[in-house]
């Protein structure tokens, strides 16, 4: 590992085409989990287009045995990681280049390159784990065609899988056999995969609308088959999906899933071979929740939507990887809501999509690691696979979306398809065919404007002030952007910014809007913000209105309008856009928590005013709302979401009014909460539709809250109902938020429930996952989380080498429950550090993510900022610390 002061960044001004280029790989690997050969026998040639030069291939703890050029040995030397060929044949035509090699897959805990878990083979390649299997151009715009033939015995490893197709296979000598598999189609290196396994497959055979016949396979392991038939059927959709949207059809014979519990990421996209962490493939009524089926429908999905954007269409380089994280991203939303179906419910998703964005990526935007969703340098590309490309990268592409209109956006793809079909692209690339397609759209009109969402970091404010003339009846609306400065970019230039809005009447009706100087009018309309201020005047406007700003979230942007609190309540109870009616509440609810915060009082019991807590039973009680929706309103926002509000963060301030602001919710609604647990408790044989979900989420936390109010009146009643009921559960669902009601609320009877639930589920690693994180999780009670995950990992089930459980238990603490984490006596801050070095030893791109956790220490007030900067500097000061930790902990300590 290089030490301080070693590491380069790269920058994305400094790219240059390969001098060479890949045409065709084959690849031959005898598999051994000690000892693994692999023979990579490659055309190579030069880059007609780039100065002649020396052919530089990529490796990492690769042992190499032999090098040929044409048949002939060669000379080669190396050059610290790189296999350096300088004496390869002039001019452009091809040269076979073979290259024999070694390495040892059991003793690789980095999860990157070839390894193997619970004795079969996997690879991870994205974004540079290939230069772990063979010397190769380990860089996504080198885009050449396989073949694979894997040899291994046959009894330790029956299933042998690799991408594309398989097109011979058979028995050899000495008990073992072979699979031989070529893709038809040209890709990256980091695309590549196989596994190799004792496996069991489901499968379906499925007809495209061109009429042709394809197989889906999702492989597991044996036992695990009754739990792959949610992730078959999401599948299917997501192939349906493709082709009515989009247009875009399967194009392999076969497509093919195969899980693993060792896994760093959540799933990979290579090639018709996508690799999954279990958690995104197994899910069945006794042991997922109805989220764990929704993220199996998104991340099935995702992956497989990267068939085309991402897999047919590559980036570039890796600065451009929003180019098909972002694009994917939006694909998968757009496919689960359209899969939710009732304008509800993709209410609901995307608010759950935007409460991801401002509470983990909005604080990115803020902190040390803020870059644009195209960087512009990294030491570590694994570190820059961030809210900011994905969930944000997402919203750049929504926006597109809006600007040009659904049917202006398929043409869009369309266009980006018939121009980069096989190509490695950039962002650009994109933006420029969706401008092309849209020649009239506002997006072209301002198209080199709206590119700043690429280049430039950080989250922009929207200010908008209001003016009503009641003697000439119009609306005058400004709105004026900024942007705070960030790393390397001290002055930001106006974004292009749809603002799409609506205005009420005082008694919630929509208003008409109709633009002074325009005939027609609309209930909504987008008004396209360019200039740093911009004014809209509405004529006929007969009442003061109040204005519903940014509805379903235009734009990925903080505003700020001053409110009243009727206004706010009017549009909780009124708003036709569902974003904005569950926004209105969750203003009014920061609005009182940070009055309670700021203030130099004791933590009174009453924080919410009444007014709040009648318009939050009107919802709760509402007759037609869906359960789902309502579930969403009634939540307070959460402490880290209250905490991005602060320019200074005290942890505890913010917990204690939390935590009472949720107290007085549910002793004021308390029979109202038992009326939800009694309407919504019993939804009848088990379908995680978004209905059904809907309303075992409300019961949840109804029986939650009920247990909260039990707990400080001392009845024993509800927890004893709560018990029953997680005793009696038809599915996890019910179980787990009877388990977390008990939890959460302090109940003594949480104690016998969570030993019961080990004892019935000990079996089942992905429900033991939960087990961990929910006593992670919980709520802290003098100081009393920390012994707890300190004793939970001397526990027999868990393991530092495994990502999922090292997540479940140290992540849920350490990143997900500031409450317990931020203590005064800095012992939180310490185990942190000392986490982050354990794992940085094992698993460089786990404990990464982990460091992240520090990333807005300077905000804390005393004694938690001093105390959390010598933990981030105790890490830093570890000589031999990879470059992913070190990256972090240096930009961390550089926001000082």
């Amino acid at each position: 590992m290089l030490r301080e002061g070693q590491a380069t960044a790269i920058q994305r001004a400094d790219y240059q085409a390969p001098a060479w280029w890949i045409d065709t790989v084959d690849l031959t690997f005898d598999l051994d989990p000690a000892k693994t050969r692999v023979l990579n026998k490659m055309r190579i040639r030069r880059n007609a287009d780039v100065p002649a030069q020396a052919l530089r291939l990529d490796g990492d703890e690769l042992n190499l045995a032999r090098v040929m050029v044409n048949g002939a040995g060669t000379s080669f030397k190396m050059d610290g990681s790189q296999l350096v060929l300088e004496n390869l044949p002039e001019g452009n035509e091809p040269v076979e280049l073979e290259i024999f090699t070694t390495c040892t897959p059991d003793k690789n805990t980095k999860l990157m390159g070839l390894y193997v878990s619970e004795g079969t083979f996997f690879t991870q390649c994205e974004s540079e784990g290939f230069r772990r299997i063979t010397y190769f151009l380990d860089r996504p715009d080198v885009m050449a065609m396989y073949t694979v033939t894997l040899r291994a015995n046959k009894d330790a490893f029956p299933v042998l899988l690799s991408n594309g197709n398989l097109v011979d296979s058979g028995d050899l000598e000495d008990g073992r056999h072979f699979a031989k598999w070529v893709d038809p189609h040209k890709k990256p290196s980091y695309l590549f995969a196989l596994v190799a396994g004792k496996l069991v497959a489901r499968e379906q055979k499925v007809k495209s609308r061109a009429g042709k016949d394809h197989l889906l396979q999702v492989f597991v392991r044996p036992g695990d088959l009754e739990k792959t038939e949610h992730a078959m059927n999401s599948l299917m959709h997501s192939v349906a999906w493709d082709e009515a949207r989009f247009g875009l059809s399967l194009d392999l014979d076969r497509f093919m899933i195969v899980a693993t519990s060792d896994f760093n990421m959540g799933a990979m996209e290579n090639k018709g071979l996508n690799i999954f962490n279990t958690k995104y493939v197994l899910a069945s009524q006794s042991t997922a929740t109805d989220v764990d089926f929704a993220n199996v429908e998104s991340v099935v999905g995702h992956e497989y939507f990267h068939n085309w954007t991402g897999n047919r269409i590559t980036c570039r380089d890796w600065f451009q990887l929003s180019l098909k994280e972002g694009l994917t991203v939006f694909r998968d939303q757009e496919f689960s809501m359209d899969m939710a179906g009732t304008p509800s419910a993709r209410a609901v998703k995307r608010i759950e999509d935007v409460r991801v964005l401002r509470t983990v990526q909005f604080p990115e935007d803020a902190g040390p690691m803020a870059h644009p969703v195209r960087p512009d340098s990294y030491i570590e590309i694994n570190n820059f696979y961030t809210v900011t490309i994905y969930e944000k990268g997402a919203e750049v592409v929504r926006m597109q979306h809006n600007l040009v209109g659904r049917e202006g956006f398929a043409k869009g793809m369309a266009l980006y398809f018939a121009r980069h079909d096989g190509q490695a692209v950039t962002c650009d690339d994109f933006v420029q065919a969706m401008a092309d397609a849209n020649p009239a759209s506002p997006l072209t009109q301002h198209l080199e404007q709206f590119k700043r969402w690429y280049s430039q970091a950080g989250t922009p404010t929207v200010k908008a002030v209001a003016q009503y003339d009641a003697a000439a009846q119009t609306y005058k609306l400004t709105l004026s952007q900024s942007c705070a400065a960030t790393a390397g970019q001290a002055e930001k230039q106006p974004f292009v910014i749809p603002v799409e809005m609506g205005l009420l009447g005082q008694d919630g009706s929509a208003l008409p809007l109709q633009l002074q100087g325009d005939s027609a009018s609309t209930l909504s309309k987008t008004l396209v913000l360019t200039q740093a201020e911009q004014t809209w005047v509405f004529s006929n406007v007969a009442q003061p209105p109040v204005p519903s700003l940014l509805r379903g979230f235009s734009a990925p942007v903080v505003l700020q309008y001053d409110f009243s609190d009727a206004e706010l309540l009017t549009q909780l109870a009124h708003d036709s856009d569902s974003f904005n009616r569950w926004e209105a509440g969750q203003r009014l609810a920061v609005r009182y928590a940070l009055q309670a915060i700021q203030s130099d009082a004791a933590v009174a019991a009453d924080v919410l005013p009444a007014a709040f807590v009648h318009a939050l039973r009107d919802v709760l009680r509402h007759p037609t709302l869906d359960a789902a929706y309502k579930d969403l309103v009634l939540a307070l926002p959460s402490e880290a979401y209250m905490a991005e509000q602060l320019d200074m963060v005290d942890p505890q301030r913010i917990h204690a009014v939390r935590e009472s602001m949720r107290l007085q919710l549910a002793q004021s609604l308390q029979a109202d909460w038992a009326w939800a647990l009694e309407t919504y408790g019993d939804t009848g044989a088990y379908r995680p539709d978004p209905v059904s979900s809907g309303k075992r989420a409300l019961a949840g936390s109804a029986l939650l809250m009920l247990c909260l109010v039990a707990q400080v009146s001392g009845d024993t009643v509800w927890p004893g109902k709560a018990y029953q009921r997680f005793k009696d559960a038809g599915n996890m669902t019910d179980r787990f938020n009877a388990l977390s009601a008990l939890v959460h609320s302090g109940a003594e009877l949480a104690k016998p429930a969570l030993e019961r639930f080990h004892t019935l589920f000990k079996n089942e690693p992905l429900v033991i996952d939960k087990w961990f994180a929910l006593q992670a999780g919980t709520c802290d009670r003098g100081g009393n989380v920390l012994p707890a995950v300190k004793q939970l990992m001397k526990h027999p089930d868990f393991s530092l080498k495994n990502p999922n459980r090292a997540r479940s238990l140290i992540f849920s603490y350490c990143s997900a429950n500031p409450g317990a984490f931020h203590r005064a006596d800095a012992a939180g801050y310490v185990f942190w550090s000392e986490r982050v070095l354990e794992l940085d030893a094992i698993n460089p791109q786990v404990a990464s993510r982990l460091a992240r956790g520090m990333d807005r220490w300077s905000k804390l007030a005393q004694p938690y900022r001093t105390a959390a900067r010598e933990a981030i500097a105790r890490v830093a000061a570890k000589p031999d610390l990879s470059n992913d930790v070190r990256e972090i902990v240096t930009r961390a300590l550089g926001n000082d």
